[in-house]
């Protein structure tokens, strides 16, 4: 009874690594529909309810894990990685220019409908009037984590005081160090609560 127990386990085992692993991804080069339902609804259900956590969150971890403080490029380096070998995700690149006059252009150049994170390290004083653009353009939507990056040197008094007191997000304070030196300085990860 064991034997064939433990033999039809193993059986299932091998089946499931043979779709996970060759199968499926095959399947999802070729049909976008499929490759969205794998990546988007299935693996990303399991891993959510697996780890506890969020693809946002996830990412957000990885970055500070494995990208160089205070190196912008090496944070989108570390994205595209999370993105194409850690858990699928698309729309992930660096746009060069005024915020101002991306930002509402993003959903109509790029076909951006919401974003799931928002990665704030350009002028200080951008910070706030950004963050504001980007939910008057309906860019945010529950659960879109933004991460605010030297909040406190050279600092962004009016952004902090703004995201710490409206209802619209949940923020935390993350202490860190300005890159090569000990000056205090830090990250504010904030979640749009929609």
């Amino acid at each position: 009874m064991w034997v064939f127990f433990l033999s039809a386990c193993a059986g299932g085992a091998a089946v499931l690594y043979v779709l996970y692993s060759w199968l499926i991804p095959a399947a999802v080069q070729y049909n976008a529909s499929l490759a969205l339902l794998w990546h988007d609804v299935i693996v990303e259900r399991v891993l959510d309810r697996i780890t506890g956590s969020t693809r946002p969150q996830r990412l957000l971890r990885a970055v500070q894990k494995k990208a160089t403080q205070g190196d912008p490029q090496s944070v989108i380096a570390t994205i595209d990685h999370f993105c194409r070998h850690s858990e699928w995700a698309m729309n992930v690149q660096l746009v060069e220019g005024p915020s101002g006059d991306l930002i509402p252009q993003m959903k109509e150049l790029f076909g951006v409908q919401t974003f799931d994170f928002v990665f704030l390290d350009h002028w200080k004083d951008r910070y706030l009037p950004d963050t504001k653009l980007l939910e008057e353009c309906g860019l945010l939507r529950k659960g879109t984590v933004l991460l605010a990056d030297n909040v406190i040197c050279p600092g962004t008094p009016e952004y902090l005081e703004y995201i710490r007191s409206s209802p619209r997000y949940e923020s935390r304070y993350f202490k860190s160090h300005l890159e090569y030196t000990k000056v205090e300085d830090g990250l504010e990860k904030s979640v749009f609560l929609g």
